[in-house]
C-alpha cells in the first residue's frame, strides 16, 4: 500500500505543484538540440575521418 500511495502522490506532485515549460518551447528546444546534435556528430565524423586517414598513411611507411 504504501508504494501505491507514493506512486499517486508523485503524479499529483508532477500534475499540479511541478512549473513545465509550454509545449511550443518544448518543441523549439527539441529542435534547437536536433540541430546542435547533427552539427556534433558531422564534427565528429570528420576528425575520425582525418585521424583514420592519417594513421593509415603512416601504418604505409612500415
Amino acid at each position: 500500500m504504501k508504494l501505491i500511495n507514493y506512486i499517486t502522490d508523485s503524479f499529483g506532485e508532477l500534475r499540479n505543484k511541478v512549473s513545465w515549460i509550454s509545449w511550443e518551447e518544448a518543441q523549439k528546444s527539441t529542435v534547437i538540440v536536433a540541430i546542435f546534435t547533427l552539427l556534433f556528430s558531422l564534427a565528429v565524423f570528420a576528425v575520425d575521418k582525418f585521424f583514420q586517414a592519417g594513421l593509415t598513411e603512416y601504418f604505409k611507411l612500415f
